[in-house]
């Protein structure tokens, strides 16, 4: 069949043009992404921890060294990112432990109970960062690693048994807009307390990514470039000023900074806030070689398992989003239930990883490094593998993890700042395909945001007034209610599917084969590999069945390539909005190329180096 002909022409790889980049090329533009990944990954991860261990108990043993607990976190994103770009979505998706983790985390770590004026026991949180709890540092860093491996155990079986795949299909234009938007509005506040450390910092790296990414974004330096054809022209070369638009401005910062300190020239406001930062003077040096893991299996306790069933809620809505976000900035189909399912299934497996290795956060989608994906037009499976394979030797070795805290702070800050407001614009992008004019969903939106902004609020206020009489029941609707990103997809995803209105207004695909024409066309991007595929020829059996398409999804993808080029370009648009960007797909219905001769660096889009 012209179907099957056509699959075989994109399905490894939905790069654009049959030729590819020289090898050396590739290989060193793959390992500069791989490092740009890599600097953005360790920005979110030292905040993770330094917004977590002062909520941490003082009392005796202490927690481990921030190097080792950052090289058990760095192993475990490592296995999770290959296992999400080899069998999971298969999107180029770096992992993290999200903020999603970071709240409930808190939450368990800091609280008190108490009883009150009636006799009830209340879950009460840390008034201040640095308040006296009571208890030991380690042993509440292992019930918070228990609550990890109860999380990785709740998304294995919400993606097995295909709730997210479920979820995502029904989420429309007025779900995703609202939650894209909070997902980048909720970093606001840590990415505030970073950039104080030194604004002139954060704004220097802002203003230079700004500069490279958008203003420079065109500039093409002349290397890597190729002949078409003997005698022909040379093909431009990688417009390598956007391509590493963050790699570059992170790396010139942290040399000023380091110039600057070796002059002793002040530039950070350090004093200030030197409490907060838990390894600004630590004199503790870790090995260079161990293996990473504490030695101490986790502790389950009925206020873990609370906590880490918050856990795997907010932080599927936050992954679930992230698909969804990472296609539309990389120009890919919408992903499709049977993606989604073995994408939240990957980051169980790695949450389940590294709560048993003693991490204080599972793995998640990074928001932010597909947000600099986006800026800078990366779609490489391969870079993504580079930086993965760079977090597993890293986490072998705590001394070297242990040099991502010496990076200064206000770097950090900066980067959230740049990343983050690409998902909050995202957000806001999706509103065209509805219709914002309308009573219904100017309420949804208003509503779902307002409330996602208030509750957090109110309930850090005043935790006490949460209070069902049963400590693990109250830490968990403290934990959830505290997480904005659930707030907003719980709100809109209710409000969308039971508020009546017309498809128009929804913003929903009119033509009944628009939703199979985009399942279908995705199908390349997001099916197993070849190898695994042979290996299983039927996935009718639970739980297979939720994470691969079934056989009636397979023809009804055949039939769709076969309906023409007309119905396929419909529901891409109904998709993807017009704009100037990297094209990672075959035109639609077609096996040939786009009308425009790509560029190298998009030739590199989805490279998997296989």
């Amino acid at each position: 069949m012209n179907g099957g002909r056509r699959r075989a022409t994109g399905a490894g790889s939905p790069a654009l043009a049959a030729r590819s980049p020289p090898k050396m090329c590739s290989r060193v533009l793959s390992c500069c992404l791989g490092l740009q990944h890599l600097a953005v990954q360790a920005s979110l991860l030292c905040a993770f921890h330094l917004l977590l261990l002062p909520a941490l108990p003082e009392g005796q043993p202490r927690a481990p060294a921030a190097g080792e607990l950052l090289a058990r976190s760095l192993f475990a994103c490592g296995v999770s990112a290959l296992l999400q770009t080899s069998l999971g979505s298969r999107l180029p998706l770096v992992q993290i432990p999200s903020f999603e983790y970071l709240v409930p985390a808190v939450v368990l770590s800091s609280h008190l109970s108490r009883a009150d004026r009636n006799g009830t026991a209340v879950a009460i949180a840390c008034p201040a960062p640095h308040c006296a709890v009571t208890g030991s540092q380690a042993a509440s860093l292992q019930e918070v690693s228990g609550a990890v491996v109860v999380s990785g155990l709740t998304q294995l079986a919400l993606g097995m048994s295909g709730v997210c795949g479920w979820v995502a299909r029904r989420c429309g234009p007025m779900v995703l807009a609202p939650s894209l938007s909070i997902i980048g509005l909720s970093a606001y506040k840590e990415a505030a307390f970073l950039c104080s450390a030194s604004w002139g910092v954060a704004l220097l790296l802002m203003l230079l990514t700004v500069t490279f990414s958008q203003h420079l974004g065109s500039c093409r330096l002349p290397f890597c470039a190729q002949p078409r054809a003997p005698g022909g022209s040379v093909e431009p070369a990688v417009p390598t000023l956007r391509t590493l638009s963050v790699l570059l401005p992170f790396a010139a910062v942290c040399i000023v900074c380091a110039i600057l300190q070796h002059l002793r020239v002040p530039w950070d406001s350090l004093d200030a806030a030197a409490a907060r930062f838990p390894w600004a003077n630590s004199t503790f040096h870790p090995p260079w070689l161990q293996l990473p893991y504490s030695g101490e299996w986790p502790l389950l306790t009925p206020r873990a398992l609370a906590v880490g069933i918050a856990m795997a809620v907010g932080c599927s809505v936050n992954s679930a989003g992230c698909y969804v976000l990472c296609g539309r900035l990389l120009r890919a189909p919408r992903p499709p239930q049977h993606a989604c399912n073995r994408g939240l299934c990957a980051e169980g497996l790695g949450s389940l990883l590294a709560g048993l290795l003693g991490a204080a956060g599972g793995t998640a989608a990074s928001i932010a490094n597909t947000c600099a994906g986006g800026l800078t037009q990366d779609g490489s499976r391969l870079s993504v593998q580079v930086s993965a394979l760079a977090c597993v030797a890293l986490g072998m070795s705590p001394r070297l993890a242990g040099l991502l805290t010496r990076i200064p702070l206000a770097v950090h800050g900066g980067v959230l700042c740049v990343t983050y407001a690409v998902a909050v614009g995202t957000g806001i992008s999706y509103f065209q395909h509805a219709d914002i004019d309308s009573g219904r969903n100017i309420f949804i939106v208003g509503f779902t945001m307002f409330m996602a902004l208030l509750v957090p609020r109110w309930l850090g206020a005043a935790p006490a007034h949460l209070a069902t009489g049963w400590v693990p029941l109250d830490l968990l609707f403290l934990s959830l209610l505290t997480v904005p990103v659930f707030l907003t997809g719980f709100l809109s995803f209710f409000l969308e599917n039971t508020v009546s209105g017309t498809p128009e207004e929804r913003g929903l695909p009119q033509k009944a084969g628009a939703g199979d024409g985009e399942r279908g066309e995705a199908s390349p991007v997001y099916a197993l590999p070849a190898g695994l595929s042979r290996l299983l020829p039927s996935c009718k059996a639970f739980p297979c069945c939720f994470l691969c398409p079934g056989h009636e999804e397979e023809e009804e993808e055949e039939k769709e390539e076969e309906d023409g080029e007309d119905g396929c370009r419909a529901a891409e648009e109904g998709v993807v909005a017009a704009g100037e960007g990297t094209r990672l797909l075959l035109k639609p219905g077609t096996g040939e190329a786009q009308d425009r001769e790509p560029s190298q660096a998009e030739t590199l889009a989805w490279h998997t180096g296989a």
